[in-house]
C-alpha cells in the first residue's frame, strides 16, 4: 500500500520552523494541499511576523505543490476561526489538523511568572483547544477528520524546570482522551504525537550527536501516517524520535480493593508493594470503563470478604 494525500487539505500550526515545517513538507510532498500556520514569534512567543509561514509556503509551492500561509495567532478565537475559512475557501475542504504551534518560558517553579505559566498554557492547551474546536465542525460534516496534538517527554515524564510546558503538554492528552470519544464516532480521531526533536526550542541544549541523531524529518512519518486514512487510531499517544517510534499509554495497575469499610492507614502501607506494582497493569478507554472496573472489584472484595 503506497499512502498519499491526494485530495486532502491540512492546516498544520507552528509550521514556519522545525517539526511543524518537516510535517507541512511532508505532507504536500505525499499531495496535500496545506495552510502553513505560524504567527512568526519569538520561542517566548513575542515579536510577531508571518514571514516563515510565506517561506515554507513559497517552498512547497516551488516544488509543485499548494500551500497558503497564514498568520494568525492560535490564542485568538477568530484567528483559530480564520485558518479554517483560509482552508475551506482555498481548497474546498479541511481533512487534518495538526496543532504544533508553541512557545518555551523555562524557568524553575519558584522563580517562574504567573505570566510565564499562563502564556505557555495559552498557546499550547488554549490554542490547540481553538483550533480543534474551529475546524471540528467541518470534518463532522463530511464525515471524515484526522487530529494530531503535540504532547511532550516533558509532559509524560517531566524536565527540570518545564512545570509550565509539562503541565500543558499533559493537558493536551486528557484533552485528546475526551476528544477520541466525541468526535470519533462521527469519524474524526485524535492522537497525541510526543516528539523529541531539535528544533528552535532546543538547539541550545544539544550536542552535536543529539542534534544529528534528533533531526526533525525523523519525527515527521509518524505525524503523517496519523493524519492518513490508512490510520485507525484514536486516543493514542506516539513517541517520535532518532528514528525511533512507540506507543505510550496511561495504564493502572491492579491494585488492592479492601473490604470491611474504610483501610487504615496502616492498612495502606501494609500492602502498598501490591498498590504499587505495574504487573498486569491494564490501559481504560474511558472514565466511564474505569469506574466500571473499580465496580466489579468492589462487589467482588465484599462478596468474599477477603480484602482482595
Amino acid at each position: 500500500m503506497t499512502i498519499n494525500f491526494s485530495g486532502k487539505v491540512a492546516v498544520i500550526t507552528g509550521a514556519g520552523n522545525g517539526l511543524g515545517r518537516q510535517y507541512a513538507l511532508l505532507l504536500a510532498s505525499l499531495g496535500a494541499k496545506v495552510v502553513v500556520n505560524d504567527l512568526g514569534a519569538a520561542l517566548d512567543g513575542m515579536a510577531a511576523n508571518n514571514s516563515p509561514a510565506e517561506k515554507v509556503a513559497a517552498e512547497i509551492r516551488a516544488s509543485g505543490g499548494e500551500a497558503r500561509a497564514n498568520g494568525d495567532n492560535v490564542t485568538d478565537p477568530e484567528g483559530a476561526a480564520r485558518m479554517v475559512r483560509q482552508a475551506i475557501d482555498a481548497f474546498g475542504r479541511l481533512d487534518i489538523l495538526v496543532c504544533n504551534a508553541g512557545i518555551l518560558r523555562d524557568r524553575s517553579l519558584l522563580k517562574m511568572s504567573n505570566d510565564d505559566f499562563a502564556q505557555v498554557m495559552d498557546v499550547h492547551m488554549t490554542g490547540a483547544y481553538l483550533c480543534v474546536k474551529a475546524a471540528a465542525p467541518a470534518m463532522i460534516e463530511q464525515g471524515f477528520g484526522r487530529i494530531v496534538l503535540t504532547t511532550s517527554p516533558s509532559g509524560l515524564f517531566g524536565n527540570f524546570g518545564q512545570s509550565n510546558y509539562g503541565a500543558a503538554k499533559m493537558a493536551l492528552v486528557g484533552f485528546a482522551n475526551t476528544l477520541k470519544l466525541e468526535l470519533g464516532r462521527k469519524g474524526v480521531l485524535v492522537n497525541c504525537i510526543a516528539p523529541s526533536a531539535i528544533t528552535r526550542m532546543t538547539e541550545s541544549i544539544l550536542d552535536e550527536e543529539h542534534a544529528e541523531a534528533l533531526l526533525p524529518e525523523y519525527v515527521a512519518p509518524m505525524v503523517a501516517y496519523l493524519c492518513s486514512d490508512a490510520c485507525s487510531c484514536n486516543g493514542e499517544i506516539f513517541a517520535a524520535g532518532a528514528n525511533h517510534f512507540a506507543i505510550n499509554r496511561m495504564v493502572q495497575g491492579p491494585g488492592v480493593t479492601f473490604s470491611g469499610g474504610v483501610p487504615s492507614i496502616d492498612d495502606i502501607a501494609g500492602r502498598i508493594s501490591e498498590i504499587s506494582t505495574l504487573e498486569g497493569a491494564l490501559p481504560y478507554q474511558s472514565g466511564v470503563d474505569h469506574t466500571a472496573r473499580l465496580m466489579e472489584e468492589y462487589r467482588a472484595a465484599n462478596a468474599s470478604g477477603n480484602g482482595n
